[in-house]
């Protein structure tokens, strides 16, 4: 042959070859079979390669592949993917000493369980005459079931030896400690599982060590998705802002929260570590899901919110959730205290109170009652972070990961039952306010069963006068020009229903606006279609209040019931009292009756 013709051959492409290289590139990109360190042979002369099948693995960790086999690349991936599993299933260990080869029913089941593995944890694809599906069982059962009844036809070459077999236990000959192959696997399948779960939850880019992690506050939120139940669910809803100019614009020093958004602010240039960046965004978390922002009332939301940094702060502090920064609001002698009982302590010392600092900074709060920026709509905002909070608890419970402070736990018990609706709060008012006319028996009044037994005298039942006036109440009712209709319609036909069912005769109606109209005792089964509402001009509600007080034929333990929109003067009830507001109406003072606010 001349030099030419030599040449033109040693330049000619091996398909068998490209193909092998393509399904091992294939292989090596998954992580966690990349990890196990398996040597891959084809060499010409190499005499542990099968005659007849694709591939062979020994205990060395060495995989030994036939040179001239011609397969597509993914079935090479396949194949050489079965020959790692061996070794990570600990089919082939290292060991010294004198090795048994596995007999004929031991190659089989243990083929089949790795064959199982491969439908879950697909690499490549497997040739077209194997099985669709595998036994169940480990690899000692099905062996020992295979040796009693004989082999199935379909299980007797599903390795990637054909009839040589593909494993082959070799004598460990090097002077270091034989490799342990199982656990190398189980390390690296450990840790590309955990990388999956890292990006599912948006804590890296993709899996394998060239990702890079986010920033340490995205890493600390994320670690809630994936390690901690409790704050889980809440923590898969929340937001991070981490804007420079944002926190700049609005003096926030580390982090700030807005339940209404879903969003936590954070300074990207807080110098923290990943573990304070858990607790700080524990903190936050708490916060909104605890709604201390609606809790507030008519406090000082300042002076709250450092009572709620006390509480909050104690809690993660005996859980263990991170580290706490310096500086953060904590005192142990208040703990088992909740964030009223601490405002209610601290409200005395305003002075150095307000000297304190949150998260935000010094003199400003860190619970915020309107989103920094455009934010997202939020359908149902209280069962959102009911529900995530609830459902966190019950992960921490029953994967039991310690115990919770008490005051923690009383507070999530507490929010896992859903507010009532103003309707029953109401009609809970009146069953507590309102008293039912009680009949009285008498003997006078002879009952109408003592018609069928005249021998026998029966008491009969009646309501005294003096007993059906004191069963009633006063309605307060604001008829400026600023009040809703609905609200009107909503509020008279609740009253009406519920004094209807405790048998209230009347009630006591006064109009409102630039001057009080008593309507007088109104019947309750018409008072919310029969009503003229008088006036629609100013809000001056006092007078009314005053006019109920000063009436002779008012009962003095009668409740007053006042029903207006907010837009009102500020108001001095000196008796039992209750006020009925549209949803997101507030009164202009410091209510001490219940507020109910109608839906």
């Amino acid at each position: 042959m001349s030099r030419t013709r030599g040449r033109r051959a040693a330049q000619r492409p091996d398909p068998a070859a490209e193909a092998f290289l393509e399904g091992l590139a294939k292989l090596r990109r998954n992580p966690a079979l990349a990890a196990v360190g398996a040597h891959f042979c084809r060499d010409k002369d190499c005499k542990l390669a099968p005659a007849h099948g694709l591939a062979r693995v020994d205990s060395d960790g060495t995989v030994h592949v036939h040179r001239t086999r011609r397969v597509e690349p993914s079935e090479w991936a396949w194949a050489l993917a079965h020959c790692v599993i061996h070794l990570g299933f600990g089919h082939v260990p290292a060991a010294r000493g004198v090795r048994v080869q596995p007999d004929r029913f031991d190659l089989a089941a243990r083929c089949a369980v790795v064959n199982r593995f491969l439908l879950t944890f697909p690499v490549g694809s497997p040739p077209d005459d194997l099985p669709a599906d595998y036994p169940g069982g480990e690899e000692e059962e099905l062996a020992a079931r295979w040796r009693r009844d004989g082999i199935p036809p379909d299980y007797q070459d599903c390795g990637t030896g054909d009839r040589d077999g593909d494993q082959l236990l070799l004598t460990w000959g090097s002077l270091d400690p034989p490799p342990d192959w199982q656990l190398a696997f189980a390390h690296s399948l450990t840790r590309t599982m955990s990388e999956a779960m890292d990006v599912a939850g948006g804590l890296r880019e993709s899996v394998g060590a060239e990702a890079a992690p986010r920033h340490p506050w995205g890493q600390a939120l994320n670690w809630f998705v994936s390690s901690y139940p409790l704050l889980g669910g809440i923590a898969s809803g929340m937001k991070l802002v981490a804007d420079a100019e944002l926190a700049r614009a609005h003096d926030i020093a580390v982090a700030a929260v807005d339940a209404g958004a879903g969003e936590i602010y954070v300074n990207p240039h807080a110098n923290l570590s990943a573990e304070e960046w858990r607790f700080v965004l524990a903190h936050e978390m708490l916060h909104a899901a605890l709604r201390h922002g609606d809790r507030c009332g008519a406090r000082d939301p300042y002076l709250y919110n450092v009572a709620a940094d006390y509480v909050i702060n104690g809690w993660l502090v005996e859980m263990q959730v991170g580290d706490m920064p310096a500086g953060l609001l904590y005192d142990p002698a208040l703990a088992g205290l909740s964030a009223e009982e601490v405002y209610d302590r601290i409200a005395g010392d305003l002075r150095r109170m307000r000297r304190l600092a949150t998260l935000r900074g010094k003199g400003t709060g860190d619970i915020l009652g309107a989103p920094l920026r455009e934010a997202g709509e939020y359908v149902d905002l209280d069962t959102f972070y009911r529900r995530g909070l609830t459902q966190g608890f019950d992960l921490h419970r029953q994967g039991e990961r310690g115990t919770l402070p008490a005051g923690l736990v009383q507070e999530i018990q507490a929010l896992t039952q859903p507010p009532l609706p103003w309707d029953a709060r109401l009609a809970r008012w009146f069953d507590e306010f309102v008293p039912s006319p009680q009949p009285v028996r008498t003997y006078a009044r002879p009952a109408r069963r003592q018609a069928a037994t005249p021998d026998i005298p029966r008491a009969g039942r009646y309501f005294p006068p003096e007993e059906i006036q004191r069963c009633t109440f006063g309605v307060v009712l604001d008829t400026s020009a600023s009040m809703n209709r609905t609200l009107l319609g909503k509020g008279l036909g609740a009253i009406a229903s519920y004094a209807t069912a405790r048998d209230v005769p009347a009630a006591r109606v006064v109009f409102c606006d630039a001057a009080p109209h008593d309507a007088g005792y109104l019947p309750v089964t018409g008072i919310a279609d029969r009503v003229r509402v008088r006036g629609r001009g100013g809000t001056v509600l006092q007078p009314g209040i005053d006019l109920l007080h000063r009436a002779d034929d008012f009962p003095p333990g009668a409740p007053i019931l006042v029903i207006t929109d907010g837009d009102c003067d500020t108001l001095r009830v000196r008796r039992e009292h209750a006020y009925l507001l549209p949803r997101g109406g507030r009164l202009p003072f410091t209510a001490r009756g219940p507020v109910f606010h109608v839906t």
